[in-house]
């Protein structure tokens, strides 16, 4: 008998019964690994700071990052509850820090203020005050999380409530009053729930109504009695008011198990949502029952708005019935704004109209107002500085259309601002730039009678973002300014002065730094380094070709400092698969030429340290008129797309068509299974966080509407796993051992591990300890590179291909 063996030797008896009853054992830990020095030293730089501007327009807000954290820290306890991961000893999501520093950057004087922070600080949920004068954040501690302001004028910070703050679903909001809005840990809430030995109960899910519930492979969710009361115990909070000093705090109503609030823009009412019982061990939490219920600034209910029962029945891309998304109309002082459907929520149900939107002021005691009918999905609404009306947007999932129309509260005829496929990013003509009214609502920024709108001015020449106004009343536009020359610029917000406002800006040898124009004059006011030198050389090419049927593709070629022309080098096509309606908006350049090549944590590029050449965000489009049929050839034309990127790379002088790779991350790595199984274009495979086996996610996949009882063919055709014995290339797999991500069940890399294996294939598996769907831990990070180098430098780089092991 041949004898099996694992990665560090032979495996024991218990791995081999579990390999022989279809499950696999992971393989004996070799200990974490390290890349070559050089990419070594530039994961562990800290990343540039995050970048805000505050409403008023007068200073940047930075917020200082650290570089990746400790796996011991992405290690610590967590509950998985409802969706949720959640850190019991601080009453927090479960999470690394993330954020350990703030200073702020006056625009006018240039002054750049650190700010005093505690040793080892944990700052989360930043938050600018509507005046710009104040910034609110969290302040995570060992055992707890507090709430903490910044005075800007004084660029000092202290706690406004020390502990006992209970960020789980949102840790504070600020009120048109200027006070703040918190969510805390009830002071009488009793100890931790401890499972008991002895079972409350059984876990029951029951089914015997009879009714459709198509729900997606979520994880994470409740699991028992146990679950349930430790998910309340941990998400019950008790909402109280505090000014900027910590002073004034007072409780609101009850404890319960508060979701969100929000202020009317007169301050006159609070919207509250809570959770309502009975939970459900099928759905997440914001699939729960909901009830939503207009309060007095005392706490006292006023009025209950709308009562959501559990939503565990919905149709694949459906919506509950009844009111949903109740929110403030942003400009009226108390006016109530929701959706409800028209056509029982369901998708394939024909209707002439699927939502219409309701409106109902204060006292909330009277009819319903319906004030537009939509004729696809509600989306969003944004509202218009000192106007009532609204910018409604609907979308059509069959023709992937998005509509966004100007509507005004008295039924007035709306007028179209935009109508286009959503894939369709040449037609795009921008987002509303939003400002803050006085209550903190954000709205379209308005001057006399125009609203701004900011692009990213997609193009067959690439990205040229862009800043145009709209004229409300004749819907036509002007362009104010437009990023030009060898360099890449992107609007972030409107900066204090007559037309001021401030740009991200880059170019291939300039790292990413913020920029302010005033009139025809611009100035950087950061100063942020190369976060990585000695990497300065590096080629980096927008590159379009075409697919076998017409398509026009795209990919952005990087090729190695040093690099000679005619020189042929071991070639990195890394992508992701996109669904399209049409080959025009599918081969769209979706990117910039002129953008500095910043690489970080465990990206392809770092293959470039290494001599080879990567053809990255390779296009490999899905073009289908059909949304319900369209993988139906999915197969055929992602192996079409990579036979055209190889030609290319040949074509271009820097590939021999030979020494070729392929990897993916997510939906990427399904799709790199497929080509190792269905074409013998590449040398290897590298497949980061997949799902291979889609009987699976029944429901539905990606963009997949059809359930597997509806196309069983196309579910098994689509099924890497299914064609595991196809797959004659080495095919390298990560995954992390807590991935959360719908569909990415790490149960799928193990199956279609052994299915490989048990077919006499080539594959090796590293379940990363801890981690989720990314890699957030340093030496998981480091470990992922370290196995993707030493892949391809076995599989791809030699000039003859390795046949055996």
């Amino acid at each position: 008998m041949k004898s099996i063996r694992s990665f560090g030797g032979n495996i024991c008896l218990t791995a081999v019964l579990s390999l022989l009853a279809g499950l696999f054992a992971p393989a004996s830990a070799e200990g974490y690994k390290e890349p070559p020095q050089e990419i070594t030293d530039i994961v562990l730089r800290a990343p540039s700071p995050r970048v805000s501007v505050s409403p008023d327009g007068q200073n940047l807000l930075l917020s200082i990052r650290e570089s990746l954290p400790p796996v011991a820290e992405i290690a610590k306890p967590m509950e998985k509850l409802a969706g949720l991961r959640l850190d019991a000893a601080t009453n927090d999501r479960h999470q690394p820090r993330g954020t350990i520093g703030l200073a702020l950057k006056n625009l006018a004087s240039d002054a750049l203020t650190p700010i005093a922070l505690p040793k080892n600080a944990d700052i989360d949920q930043v938050s600018w005050s509507a005046d710009g004068r104040y910034v609110s954040f969290t302040m995570t501690g060992e055992r707890s999380v507090g709430l903490w302001v910044l005075d800007v004028e004084k660029a000092t910070a202290k706690p406004v409530i020390r502990n006992g703050v209970n960020p789980i679903f949102r840790a504070s909001r600020w009120l048109p009053d200027g006070r703040l809005l918190v969510f805390t840990v009830p002071d009488k809430r009793g100890p931790r729930p401890v499972r008991s030995l002895t079972p409350r109960g059984p876990a029951v899910s029951d089914a015997t109504g009879g009714e459709k519930a198509q729900t997606r492979t979520y994880r994470d969710l409740l699991k028992d009695p146990h679950d349930e009361v430790m998910f309340e115990w941990l998400a019950t909070s008790q909402i109280v008011t505090v000014d900027v000093k910590g002073s004034r705090k007072r409780k609101i109503g009850q404890p319960g198990l508060y979701i969100s609030a929000s202020s009317s823009p007169d301050g006159q009412y609070l919207l509250v949502k809570n959770l309502e019982k009975p939970f459900s061990y099928q759905v997440p939490w914001y699939r729960f029952g909901q009830r939503s219920e207009i309060w007095t600034p005392t706490g006292k209910i006023a009025a209950t708005v709308a009562n959501q029962p559990l939503a565990d029945n919905l149709p694949v891309n459906g919506v509950v019935t009844g009111r949903r998304n109740v929110r403030w109309h942003p400009t009226e002082p108390n006016l109530l704004l929701w959706a409800e459907a028209l056509d029982g929520g369901n998708p394939k149900t024909e209707a002439a109209f699927r939502d219409k939107l309701m409106v109902l002021a204060a006292p909330f005691a009277g009819e319903a107002r319906e004030i537009f009918r939509l004729e696809d999905r509600y989306r969003e609404v944004d509202g218009i500085q000192d106007s009532s009306s609204l910018i409604v947007t609907d979308y059509d999932r069959d023709t992937r259309e998005i509509r966004r129309q100007l509507i005004d509260l008295d039924g007035a005829t709306p007028k179209i601002l935009e109508f286009r496929n959503f894939r369709d990013e040449y037609a795009d003509p921008g987002e509303p730039l939003t400002t803050r009214t006085k209550s903190g609502k954000f709205v379209a920024r308005v001057e006399d009678g125009h609203i701004f709108l900011k692009g990213d001015g997609a193009s067959p020449d690439g990205y040229r973002p862009f800043l145009r106004s709209l004229d409300l009343e004749t819907l036509e536009t002007t362009e104010l300014w437009r990023n030009s020359g060898e360099n890449y610029e992107r609007i972030v917000g409107l900066a204090a002065g007559d037309g001021a406002f401030v740009t991200y800006y880059e170019d291939p040898k300039t790292p990413g730094n913020y920029r302010l124009h005033e009139g025809d004059n611009a100035r950087m006011v950061t100063d942020f380094p190369d976060p990585h030198p000695e990497l300065t050389g590096i080629h980096r090419e927008v590159i379009t070709y075409k697919r076998k049927d017409g398509i026009d593709l795209s990919a952005t070629l990087y090729l190695p400092k040093g690099y000679k022309e005619g020189d042929k080098l071991p070639v990195v096509i890394w992508a992701y698969p996109y669904e399209y309606s049409d080959a025009a908006t599918a081969g769209q350049v979706r990117t910039s030429k002129y953008r500095f090549t910043r690489i970080s944590r465990y990206s392809q590029l770092f293959f470039l340290t290494q001599g080879y050449a990567v053809m990255s965000s390779t296009a490999m489009p899905v073009v289908g008129a059909d949304p319900d049929t369209v993988n139906n050839t999915f197969i055929e034309q992602i192996v079409a797309s990579a036979e055209a990127a190889i030609d290319e790379t040949v074509r271009r002088g820097f590939g021999d068509g030979k020494r070729v790779g392929v990897g993916g991350h997510s939906y990427g790595a399904f799709m790199t299974a497929h080509l190792l199984a269905n074409s013998d274009l590449f040398r290897a495979g590298i497949a980061r966080s997949g799902a291979y086996n889609r009987t699976l996610t029944p429901f539905g996949f990606q963009s997949e509407r059809r359930t597997y009882w509806e196309a069983p063919e196309s579910y098994y055709r689509l099924s890497p796993f299914t064609a595991a014995h196809k797959i004659d290339e080495p095919m390298l797999m990560t995954h992390g051992a807590n991935d959360n991500n719908s569909g990415t069940h790490p149960q799928q890399s193990e199956r279609m591990f052994a299915a490989i294996k048990g077919n006499g294939g080539r594959a090796k598996l590293v379940m990363l300890p801890h981690e989720s769907h990314g890699y957030r831990g340093r030496e998981s990070v480091l470990h992922t590179l370290a196995e993707m180098i030493e892949w391809f430098d076995r599989y791809v780089k030699p000039e003859d291909a390795v046949t055996s092991d």
